[in-house]
């Protein structure tokens, strides 16, 4: 087979909501962040897994999304989408039942006058500076807002994978001070909020990252290994180079091993002489310059010529292989790319 073949164990996003769900405090509802295809897995098999364990409340970017997980999931969970009601949106919205995250005066009046009917949430900023209202506006708009019954207000943490940051802190007030006393549900933690502790938990978390097995969630199952096919294999003399711009000299004889996958598949090209892939247990260098389709792999000390390397395994995570691209591993999940084989495991 010419492709990588990108295996997805959606029980083991499953244990790690059930994992998350036992962090949040007990009487917190914990839901779940879908966003961007389900973290480039697959949104609507995701989303399916964890309704099966319990989840009823979803949060995806846009309403586009939002109607790909509705038609996946049924009409029994809530769908929340953080972009809010933006202009065009409004019959994705009313027909699909998703409730908008309203962020500016802007998208309240479009949806009290669009759907008037309709359920809403309010996304408050804290201090990100990045989306939701600030204090100014909310204080403008609070008694309107308030007497149409939001299902929700939430914000979102800058700096929650870093425990020891004052800006946790800070948030935390200014959410408080924002949004205490006005009855609606409130919701200020994702995946590093639930690690942060109960304080910040209130009524809803939402986590991301840790269901797909990424840090700040230490203690996560892995959830993607990505398997990549060897096209060929070649001797390289000491001293001949690998690649694009000539970026490897090697420094003895070797065996280099061509491997399929390239930086139009996600292996992003930052990885260039610093990714390492896995012959089983054994460490591999990634040589030379990631091109479009290929990568090319040092496996000299290896005994045989192995027919696949795995790029995303039990012994190199996702976070691993995000370090070495200097990138977090968010990015390294949405940017696999659509070539590989996909293949599931566990419930669909």
């Amino acid at each position: 087979m010419g492709t990588g073949n990108l295996t997805i164990d959606l029980d083991a996003v499953a244990r790690n909501w059930k994992a998350l769900d036992r962090l949040s405090a007990p009487s917190v509802e914990t839901a779940a962040t879908v966003k961007a295809d389900g973290y480039g897995l697959g949104g609507d098999k995701v989303a399916r897994a964890l309704l099966d364990v319990g989840v009823r409340s979803f949060f995806v970017a846009n309403a586009s999304e939002g109607t790909a997980i509705r038609k996946a999931i049924g009409d029994a969970s809530r769908i929340f989408c953080y972009s809010g009601h933006m202009a065009g949106d409004t019959d994705l919205i009313g027909g699909f039942g998703i409730v908008p995250l309203l962020n500016s005066v802007e998208q309240l009046d479009r949806h009290f006058e669009a759907l008037p009917n309709m359920s809403f949430g309010i996304q408050l900023d804290t201090g990100m500076n990045r989306l939701g209202m600030e204090p100014e506006d909310w204080s403008a708009v609070r008694n309107t807002a308030l007497s149409r019954n939001p299902q929700i207000l939430i914000s979102h943490l800058a700096c929650a994978d870093d425990a020891k940051n004052a800006m946790n802190e800070r948030q935390l007030k200014r959410f408080r001070e924002m949004a205490y006393g006005e009855g609606a549900r409130l919701s200020l933690a994702a995946t590093g909020g639930i690690l942060l502790g109960p304080e910040f938990h209130f009524d809803l978390t939402r986590p991301g990252i840790g269901l797909y097995g990424g840090l700040p969630f230490r203690d996560a199952c892995p959830v993607v290994t990505l398997s990549l096919p060897v096209i060929q294999t070649r001797r390289v003399r000491a001293g001949e180079t690998v690649g694009y711009g000539n970026s490897w000299t090697a420094k003895r004889d070797s065996l280099i091993a061509t491997v399929a996958a390239g930086y139009a598949d996600g292996v992003l090209r930052s990885l260039s002489n610093r990714a390492t892939l896995m012959a089983g247990g054994s460490p591999c260098p990634l040589v030379g310059r990631v091109s479009m389709d290929l990568v090319t792999v040092d496996i000299t000390h290896l005994d045989h010529a192995p027919e696949t390397l795995d790029l995303i395994c039990e012994y190199r995570g996702i976070d691993e292989l995000a370090a070495a691209a200097d990138t977090i591993g968010y990015e390294i999940l949405t940017s696999l790319g659509a070539r590989y084989t996909r293949s599931y495991r566990g419930a669909k």
